[in-house]
């Protein structure tokens, strides 16, 4: 059985421990509606012209530095490939439990794969663990056109459920060379050369999950679809059916509402990201509470560069005012060490 993090007795539902080591405190745990979300038209990333895609970063690095958020429409993605692997998604959480037990994510203990059983874990000490269920895939380089390896991947896989794997890697797949795309967006953003972060995307750390949150009938102080968090990753692309319930801390401690855009994905920065940046692209807390009245799916991609990286400051985000925080690791170091502490509680060294 997954391992389940249970307090014996609620913590202050207005305070905040993360698995990187921050506390927050917030005014309330009411979200609201706020336009504090760009959107970002991402068309222009496509363009022969440099100067089209540098308009397109210039967007995006306000964004990674206001609040860690932002919507992108335009992005080329073939809406098919959205209906299918949200199909997907359905068919394996309709399994029986015996079933989805088979790829329990406890058979690879220091990877964030398989199956997360519903109501495993308690990410904030809420009355209730948080009601959701999940399935992690890893990056196989059998599924990428950029690499001539067969290699299919550490992830786990259950029987009978014929084109599962084929249906999540259909979707996959394309949102890697998006994924690969957007690190390039984001080198400009920098004020980088373009292909800055080329020869660590080749082998990156691409994991994709499938989520599955029935609707909650605790309140908010007592239980989360997902309690708040922040991502391992460089960023993250989700894509969020239409039934809401993605919430974003700001900076002036408020939840805000990021609300479903049609034909949008949302794209947070994560923690290595915020650690490469010296904090100046920010990885924003985030949650999920289930109030729609109906079952919502999301399908969130997770994508940081190759484990070997040696995670050092950016150039353009350090100085002699402005000194490097965090101790350099490499990327893997600091994956492993929060996968670890996701899956076994922040009382893991």
């Amino acid at each position: 059985m997954s391992v389940v993090e249970t307090k014996t007795e609620a913590e202050d539902p207005l305070v905040i421990r993360l698995q990187n080591g921050q506390t927050l405190h917030v005014e309330s745990n009411e979200a609201i509606d706020a336009d504090e979300i760009p959107i970002i038209n991402v068309a222009g990333i496509y363009s022969d012209k440099l100067e089209d895609r540098q308009a397109v970063a210039e967007k995006v690095r306000e964004a990674a530095h206001r609040i860690g958020f932002f919507y992108v429409v335009n992005h080329g993605f073939d809406s098919r490939l959205t209906e299918g692997v949200f199909e997907q998604a359905r068919c394996f959480f309709s399994l029986p439990m015996e079933k989805k037990m088979e790829v329990d994510t406890n058979l690879l203990p220091k990877e964030y794969l398989g199956y997360h059983s519903m109501a495993s874990y308690n990410r904030n000490g809420r009355k209730h663990n948080d009601l959701s269920e999940a399935f992690n895939l890893a990056y196989a380089a059998d599924q990428d056109p950029e690499n001539p390896d067969n290699d299919r991947g550490s992830s786990i896989w259950p029987s009978e459920l014929p084109g599962f794997r084929e249906g999540l890697y259909a979707y996959h797949t394309p949102m890697l060379q998006f994924a690969r795309k957007m690190a390039q967006i984001f080198a400009l953003a920098l004020h980088l050369p373009e292909s800055y972060f080329d020869k660590w995307t080749r082998l990156p750390e691409a994991g994709l999950r499938i989520l599955h949150y029935p609707e909650q009938e605790a309140s908010v102080d007592d239980q989360n679809g997902i309690g708040a968090h922040t991502d391992f990753e460089c960023f993250t692309i989700v894509n969020q059916d239409m039934s809401g319930g993605l919430e974003v801390l700001s900076k002036s401690g408020r939840w805000i509402r990021a609300k479903p855009v049609p034909d949008s994905f949302v794209v947070n920065i994560a923690d290595c990201f915020m650690r490469q940046t010296n904090d100046y692209f920010v990885s924003t807390v985030h949650r999920v509470i289930n109030k729609s009245g109906k079952e919502r799916y999301s399908i969130p991609f997770f994508f940081g560069m190759d484990r070997n990286m040696v995670m050092e400051p950016i150039p353009s985000c350090i100085s002699e005012e402005n000194p490097a925080k965090y101790p350099v690791i490499t990327a893997g170091e600091y994956y492993l060490w929060r996968a670890k502490r996701a899956k076994q509680g922040d009382n893991t060294d």
